[in-house]
């Protein structure tokens, strides 16, 4: 699909080419990279590449000047924003919201607030820019608007004026400078549909980027775990992408780890909501505190999900671990190819080996791509 900003923006690179040449490019690129991992041959599975629309998370940025509003992405190596109508990545109810919100902020910005400050002063204030990350969910779009100034009443009426006059609007939250978050109004509690189960989302939360993408994600885990079971560690765990589906089996037992307290305690809601009995959650930073050799110890499974950093640490434990202790299989799942070599690298020094590696493309008509990969100690 065309896009009339792809000579500017700075989003798809790639959006020239032909989806053939296209997919041919990442297949050669993601090749070119695998070659880096220290094994003789590894067997590569088909290919996956999520279509274009299907994009549910973006980051519009703002900015209002003598009444004129700016709203898109940053323009490609830039600071500038690209004035934006829609988007091919987007899914058709993100678009649909986007007209929508460029009006509402024309008039949002231009509201005037008084503040008393020290001394009996006061000063005049608008919002004159910010970011607006807009998430859909299964009962509609969860809006987060991240502003530098404090919101006033005015404010927060006109929002909820906003979000009321729109049945695709399901929440509306605001973070104003490095503060927390703050529902604003919430008509429903966003949440997603993850291994059959009801899975709300905190404000704000990294997720995959798309639903097509994730469920490939989702069903390349559970291809590689196989009929094996037990117990399995999900590390960098996020919302609970793995988790939930792996849970389905009622022979698995979960502990699922990550840093964040706001992620973990809306994981444990939608754990409690659903009653899953076989999801034990954990809070460690992973990246200073990886779950070390002992802490490893009895685990069947390990299914790791890092940023796009890596998981250098983590690995570096499961390699050290005795032969006898260490887990039947590792899954790597990686949105960073060249830091997974560095982790495949890692873990065939300490006793695995690379059963298959495959190319999921969800960032399509970028230079991004990400990976499932089983690991099986010999």
């Amino acid at each position: 699909m065309t896009c009339p900003y792809q000579q500017t923006c700075g989003g798809c690179p790639y959006r020239n080419l032909d989806f053939s040449d296209y997919k041919k490019l990442k297949t050669e690129q993601f090749e070119r990279v695998l070659k880096q991992i220290n094994q003789d041959w590894i067997k590569t599975g088909e290919a996956v590449f999520i279509a274009d629309g299907t994009r549910r998370r973006a980051e519009l940025a703002f900015k209002h000047n003598r009444g004129n509003l700016v709203l898109g992405f940053n323009e490609s190596k830039s600071h500038e924003i690209i004035n934006i109508e829609s988007c091919p990545l987007l899914t058709a109810k993100i678009n649909k919201v986007i007209p929508q919100l460029r009006a509402f902020l024309n008039e949002f910005c231009n509201i005037k607030v008084s503040e008393k400050l020290k001394n009996k002063k006061f000063r005049t204030y608008n919002i004159g820019s910010g970011d607006v990350w807009l998430t859909e969910a299964v009962n509609g779009v969860d809006m987060l608007l991240e502003i530098n100034e404090p919101l006033s009443l005015e404010h927060r009426m006109a929002l909820c004026d906003f979000a009321n006059g729109l049945d695709d609007i399901a929440r509306i939250s605001v973070q104003a400078g490095k503060s927390k978050p703050e529902t604003v109004i919430e008509k429903s509690r966003p949440y997603l549909s993850i291994g059959g189960y009801q899975v709300f989302i905190p404000s704000g939360t990294f997720l995959q980027a798309s639903n097509a993408g994730e469920q490939a994600l989702i069903s390349l885990v559970l291809k590689y775990i196989g009929d094996s079971q037990g117990n399995i560690a999900d590390l960098f765990c996020g919302v609970g992408t793995f988790s939930y589906p792996l849970a389905a089996n009622p022979k698995n037992k979960i502990t699922a780890v990550d840093s964040s307290d706001e992620l973990l305690a809306g994981f444990q809601k939608s754990v409690n909501h659903n009653t899953i009995p076989n999801i034990k959650i954990s809070r460690k930073n992973l990246f200073k505190y990886p779950l070390d050799t002992n802490e490893l110890k009895g685990f069947d499974i390990v299914v790791f999900d890092p940023p796009r950093a890596g998981a250098a640490a983590q690995t570096a434990q499961l390699a050290a671990m005795p032969d006898e202790d260490k887990p039947q299989k590792v899954i790597a799942v990686s949105c960073n190819p060249h830091t997974f070599v560095n982790d495949a690298n890692t873990l065939i020094s300490g006793g695995y080996r690379i059963i298959e590696v495959t190319l999921v493309d969800q960032f399509v008509y970028s230079s991004h791509s990400e990976l499932v990969a089983l690991f099986e100690k010999l």
